[in-house]
């Protein structure tokens, strides 16, 4: 059975962190890309980091030099680590593995910028 559980979503104030962690199992995680995606109310699921089995990140440049993405293939985990969080990262933050025609989403974790 795959899962994919998101955890460390929370209430921040700008400029502060977070860091998201997802544990994945179910699947052989090491070959699959990573990802993290969210949805803010009223938008669509748009991408905020996406890592490959041999480590190569991509973001897009509403987050580029504040979000890090990272993974553990010997613990089946990827993280998400938000710095100089602002009020339009408000969203459901959702965990994302993809290998060819497979693709596996979690329920996601509420994440809420606001002083």
């Amino acid at each position: 059975q795959v899962q994919l559980v998101e955890s460390g979503g929370g209430l921040v104030q700008p400029g502060g962190s977070l860091r998201l962690s997802c544990a994945a199992s179910g699947f052989i995680f090491n070959i699959y890309t990573m990802g993290w995606y969210r949805q803010a109310p009223g938008k669509q699921r748009e991408l905020v980091a996406t890592i490959t089995r041999d480590g190569t990140t991509n973001y897009p440049d509403s987050v580029k030099g504040r979000f890090t993405i990272s993974r553990d293939n010997a613990k089946n985990l990827v993280y998400l680590q938000m710095n100089s969080l602002k009020p339009e990262d408000t969203a459901i933050y959702y965990c994302s593995g993809r290998f060819w025609t497979n693709t596996y989403w979690g329920q996601g974790t509420q994440v809420t910028v606001s002083s």
